[in-house]
Parts: C-alpha cells; sequence; structure tokens
C-alpha cells in the first residue's frame, strides 16, 4: 500500500469519478485506474463499484475512506513539520476561484508567491462558489477566491476583499436609464442577465427576490461579468452586477442602485482554519496583493 494510492482512491471518492480525479492528481485516467486497483489487490477487497455510470463506494470503500484521508493528514503533518523547522514552503496549493474570475490582485499574488516559494506547485480549479466551498472543506482545494451573500461560509477563515451592494445596468435609452435607483419589483417586470446560481452575486439577488416572493425573470446567464455586461450593452436584459463591475462599463451602461437589494455581494478569499507553511505564506501574498491589514476586526477573522 503506497500513500499516492491512497491519494488517488480519495480523489475519486471526492471527485465522483475517475476524470475528474485523475484532473486533481495530474495523471492519466488509466494510471489512477490502475493503481486503485493495486491498492484493492493489497487490500483484498473491491473499494469502487465500477457497474454504474456513477462511481461509488463499496461498503468496503466507504469504510476504508476515513482512514485513507487521516493517514494522508499524517503524512501531510510530518512533511510540514519537518519544513517548519527547515524553515522550508514546498509541496503543492491548489488555490479555487469562480468560474470568470478577472480579479488580477488574485494573480498578482499567485506570481509573487511563486517567486518567493518556487518549491510550491500552484494549482488552479475553477467551479462556483458553493463548490468550491465544499472543495475547501473537503481538503480538495486548500483556498479559494469566492463570490458570497453576506458573511463569507461558516467555519472557514476568511479575507473579505470587497463588500458592495448590487446594481442593476441598462444602456442609455432604456426606459430605467432616466431612474436614479430601482426596485426588485420594478425589476421584475423586465428581462434580466446574470450571473449563473452559485455565484455571489445571484446568490444575493435570488434570496432578495424569495423574501419578497418574487421570481425574477432571468433571460441569460454567462460565467463572465465582462459577457452579462456586454449582452446588456446590446438590450439583450438588464444585468444585475455588483457596483465596482458596473462603473468598468459606464461608456455603455448606466448602473442604477437596488434599493431593497439588502444583503451586500462579498468577495473573500476563504481557507479552513488548520493552515500549513505553503498556505499561511500564500495568504500573506494575497494581503499585501489586496492591500488588506492584518487585523480587520471580527470580519477578516475565522468565522
Amino acid at each position: 500500500m503506497e500513500l499516492r494510492q491512497l491519494e488517488y482512491f480519495v480523489a475519486v471518492a471526492e471527485e465522483g469519478g475517475f476524470t475528474r480525479a485523475a484532473e486533481r492528481v495530474h495523471i492519466s485516467q488509466s494510471g489512477v485506474s490502475a493503481q486503485i486497483r493495486q491498492l484493492e489487490r493489497d487490500l483484498g477487497a473491491p473499494l469502487i463499484d465500477r457497474s454504474a455510470r456513477t462511481v461509488t463506494l463499496t461498503a468496503a470503500g466507504a469504510a476504508a475512506l476515513e482512514h485513507a484521508r487521516a493517514a494522508l493528514a499524517c503524512a501531510d503533518a510530518v512533511r510540514k513539520a519537518v519544513d517548519e523547522v527547515n524553515g522550508l514552503v514546498r509541496g503543492r496549493l491548489t488555490v479555487g476561484m469562480v468560474t470568470g474570475c478577472t480579479v488580477t490582485e488574485l494573480f498578482d499574488a499567485l506570481a509573487a508567491f511563486h517567486r518567493r516559494h518556487p518549491g510550491v506547485e500552484i494549482t488552479l480549479v475553477e467551479d462556483n462558489a458553493d463548490r468550491l466551498v465544499e472543495r475547501v472543506r473537503a481538503g480538495a482545494a486548500d483556498l479559494a477566491l469566492i463570490g458570497a451573500s453576506g458573511a463569507p461560509p461558516e467555519g472557514l477563515r476568511a479575507l473579505p476583499i470587497i463588500s458592495e451592494p448590487l446594481v442593476a445596468a441598462v444602456p442609455p435609452g432604456h426606459p430605467l436609464a432616466a431612474r436614479r435607483a430601482v426596485t426588485l419589483d420594478e425589476l421584475a417586470g423586465h428581462p434580466l442577465v446574470c450571473l449563473p446560481e452559485g455565484t455571489g452575486i445571484r446568490t444575493v439577488l435570488d434570496e432578495a427576490c424569495a423574501a419578497r416572493g418574487l421570481r425574477p425573470g432571468i433571460a441569460l446567464q454567462a460565467t463572465a461579468p465582462g459577457t452579462v455586461a456586454d449582452l446588456a450593452a446590446r438590450g439583450l436584459g438588464v444585468a444585475v452586477l455588483s457596483e465596482s463591475i458596473a462603473a468598468g462599463y459606464e461608456d455603455s451602461l448606466v448602473a442604477l442602485p437596488i434599493e431593497d437589494a439588502g444583503t451586500p455581494a462579498v468577495l473573500a478569499l476563504v481557507w479552513r482554519p488548520a493552515t500549513g507553511p505553503a498556505l499561511h505564506e500564500f495568504v500573506r501574498h494575497a494581503r499585501e496583493a489586496f492591500a488588506v491589514p492584518e487585523d480587520r476586526g471580527p470580519a477578516a477573522r475565522a468565522r
């Protein structure tokens, strides 16, 4: 039994399939499959049920999963303890970011961290905010930059970057363009262009509408905020964006505060409370890139 076999087994269990597991551990799908079959031979029992389209664990696999995670965590703790004594930062750092992320400060933090610690392999994963949070909680990602509604997720440490209200963005000449602000009731009468479900901005909109018994008419969805703005500028609907994103399109769109949207949209880095040297160092670089002081009060600490 080898640690890499346990790593591959945990990856298949957490990712729900061999293809995504292979992407996560950076080897071929056939390599993952072969190593897990060897692990099953060593243990004398099948761990994964391969009879259906969806990968599921056998009873033996379910019993082994917790111990496999514990073994990997112990091995990682040994490496970290030695590295801390030697003052080294190495290993792998998996960073999640919302699909279509264009936050250049995050890229600056990654670049600065890579220059300082070339021995750390950096992996990027893209997904919606909800799934990124689950990846962080499960240990499949070390930290993630997510959009959220209100406070960052419970149980994770967080570095809030931006907290701002939503706006409705329309092209000049639109019936709402002459208004100073709009309400959710008024927006419900227009086709909307939004980010997908699971993103922070969309969650704020959906929760605010649900609280008022409204069902907004989502005409179009796009994963990149810039695409949402471009579609609205062409008259295909009212864009719902954050204040700062809309400000970047003031030449083509008029931004209107949504008076009763309530909860702000938050952009934050989130990670588990237990941190190793690589993650600790990257958070420090992130604070510098985003110009966030070490102590911003309760919002910047564990939640």
